[in-house]
């Protein structure tokens, strides 16, 4: 069989794909590597099935991960949201989105260090990061954190973290709030130095997360480059966590990160009601 001219089958269907040596009734042909072509009568061999008329791409095809998410989110978490009225359904039902779990579970089997942002104008960004602090204490690790800015109190976090001793390194390096230091240049200064001490956290890899808080902050004010913060982001092990917190994190940051929750203010009591900060709430 002759290789046919053009991008064209012949009349029967048949082809010779360019540098291929398949011949297949009804124009199905494979390729040199496996790919399978559509090699029929009258249709280019460059469109695709999925392709329009035009030659355009046509869409594209979920990945394997995410059909089953979709299948997980039509199932549904069950309870009353479930349509089954009755328990055999119920039942099917949750089997069903149980196998789908595990399918899930078993494609994203990925472990790497993770770049955690918490950001937002509400309340619980720090709360959010100290949660991990204690978490992976908990599992025997080591961990760092570093607070921009904060530094004119001695939160009780701080406190009662002190019972896991040489596994927390803890430095409060700022003076407070801008409001209270009123020194710009000295404020840029304490960054700077608390800055040079995390990326030595960072490049440690003993420590299995370090935490910038209200490192976005710093950011925000611009005592604190975005290329600095990236470059420091590098030289972790594959294995570290880092979370940054702070209201106003940069676009930049934000497209880095593996993980950003923002904390949306929906409620305050101190500016609806006038309650001041307590101790085991704001610190």
């Amino acid at each position: 069989m002759r290789p046919w001219p053009g991008d064209k089958c012949p009349p029967d269907g048949n082809c010779l794909l360019p540098g291929g040596n398949s011949r297949v009734p009804g124009g199905n042909s494979r390729v040199p590597g496996g790919a399978r072509v559509l090699a029929r009568r009258g249709v280019p061999l460059s469109q695709s099935p999925s392709a329009d008329p035009t030659g355009q791409p046509g869409p594209v095809q979920p990945s394997r991960e995410q059909s089953l998410d979709q299948a997980a989110a039509e199932l549904g978490p069950g309870g009353d949201l479930a349509p089954e009225a009755d328990a055999e359904g119920y039942r099917k039902r949750m089997a069903r989105r149980r196998e789908v779990q595990q399918q899930r579970v078993g494609e994203r089997n990925l472990e790497k260090g993770l770049v955690l942002v918490f950001t937002g104008d509400g309340k619980g960004k720090t709360t959010a990061a100290l949660g991990l602090v204690l978490r992976s204490l908990g599992h025997g690790e080591h961990v760092a954190v570093v607070q921009f800015i904060k530094g004119g109190w001695q939160p009780g976090e701080a406190r009662a973290l002190q019972v896991f001793g040489e596994a927390l390194a803890w430095h409060a390096l700022g003076e407070g709030f801008t409001w209270e230091t009123q020194d710009r240049d000295r404020d840029r200064q304490l960054v700077q130095q608390a800055w040079q001490r995390s990326c030595e956290y960072l490049a440690d890899g003993s420590r299995k997360l370090v935490v910038l808080d209200e490192v976005n902050v710093a950011l925000k004010l611009g005592y604190l480059g975005l290329d600095q913060v990236l470059e420091g982001l590098a030289l972790r092990p594959p294995l570290t966590h880092v979370a940054l917190t702070g209201r106003g994190a940069p676009p930049g940051l934000i497209e880095r990160a593996d993980l950003v929750t923002e904390m949306k203010m929906v409620r305050h009591p101190f500016r609806e009601q006038g309650v001041k900060a307590q101790a085991g709430i704001e610190y």
